[in-house]
Formats: C-alpha cells, structure tokens, sequence
C-alpha cells in the first residue's frame, strides 16, 4: 500500500469514528439526570427552514451503526430515525423559516430552532450536550462539542432524526414549488439546483440572504 493509499485511509477511519456515551457517563456521574443531544440540519442550504432536533435517550442505550447523519445513505438513515423516535425516551424538533434566517442569519434562526425543540421536549432536562453551538439564552447547563455528532452518541441520534425529519418536509415542499427538484437536494446548492435556479430565479422558500441566491430576481 503507498503512503498515499495509507493515509486516505487513515483519514476515512477518523472520519467514521464512533460516537459514545462517555459524555453521557460522565454528567450521569456529576448528577445530571436527563441529559439530551441537540444539533441542527439545513445550515448550508439555498432553500427552506433550519431544523433543530434533540434527542434524550435512556440510560446506556446504544443505537447499532448510529453515526453523523452525513456519513449514512438514506435508507439507513431513515430506518434509524424511526427505531430512535421510537425507542428513545423522548425526543423533539425545533424549526426556523426561511423569513426568520432572512432575519436574524443563519446562526440566529438556528439559535430559535434550537430554542424551540428544546421547548417542545415533553421532559424536563438537565444538561444539553450540543453540536458546535453556544446556547446564550439558555437557562440549562449546556456543552458545546466540536463535531459532537461524530463524538457523541445523544448528538448523533439528533442529528439522525433532524436529518430525516427535514428531508421529508423538502420532499413536500418539492410538490408546491417544483422545477428546482428540493426532493433530490433537499434545497443545497447542488449543479442542477443552480441551473433551475438560473433559469426560473427564486421561489418562496429560497434564502435571499444567501448566495448565488442573494440579487437574483
């Protein structure tokens, strides 16, 4: 094997690593009794809503093959978040709409999505484990993780369930708006986006605020 081979492979072998409950164990061993996974999907998006989910899962429990939502295919995906809405404790989305990011940016209307799956949990929580994000408004004990869902297994349970939840809406917003195929893209910038892009200009749920969208009529 050359040292090139070698180390595309290591670089794959770090990509896949493994989330676990360490994070979990950890805070159980402080007090904290409920403790949930929070991320968001829709970030880098031309079109639709933010959506926030977050996930509490019962003691030690671990999904089989649970991984950051973008290093699974669909159909694991989807099979994944039915067991984890299923069999996890509790679990709740948070959305931001199109005018809302127009609003307050992107990293504001996550912050609300954020706000309002937190909200939307039928349990009290603890301490919120969450992807990248600082939560300022937030009254519960919170941690930011750096690629918290390739870390921890609450944050990748999130991300799972965000994921499927947000691709099924772009799938029903595909049949209102069609032309610009949102339910193959799910509204990201792919070649054939841009191209029905150019060719019809933005729709109602396009993000004017962002580019090649922003000046286009």
């Amino acid at each position: 094997m050359t040292k090139r081979k070698l180390g595309r492979k290591l670089k794959l072998i770090k990509r896949l690593r493994i989330p676990n409950i360490k994070e979990e164990i950890r805070l159980k061993k402080k007090g904290y009794q409920v403790i949930a996974g929070l991320d968001e999907v829709g970030r880098g998006a031309l079109a639709g809503p933010v959506v926030a989910g977050i996930c509490i899962l019962r003691d030690g429990q671990i999904f089989y093959k649970v991984r950051d939502s973008k290093l699974l295919s669909a159909k694991e995906r989807e099979h994944l978040a039915k067991k984890i809405n299923k069999e996890a404790h509790d679990h709740a989305f948070g959305i931001a709409s199109v005018s809302e990011i127009e609003k307050f940016g992107i990293h504001g209307a996550t912050l609300i999505a954020f706000e309002r799956a937190i909200n939307s949990l039928k349990t009290e929580v603890d301490f919120i484990l969450v992807d990248g994000y600082r939560l300022p408004n937030s009254k519960i004990p919170h941690k930011h993780i750096k690629k918290g869902d390739m870390l921890c297994i609450s944050i990748a349970a999130a991300s799972i369930i965000a994921k499927v939840y947000r691709d099924n809406l772009m799938k029903e917003l595909a049949l209102k708006y069609a032309g610009y195929f949102f339910e193959n893209n799910k509204g990201y910038g792919t070649k054939r986006h841009l191209e029905a892009l150019k060719q019809l200009g933005p729709c109602k749920i396009h993000r004017r605020n962002f580019r090649p969208v922003k000046g286009q009529k």
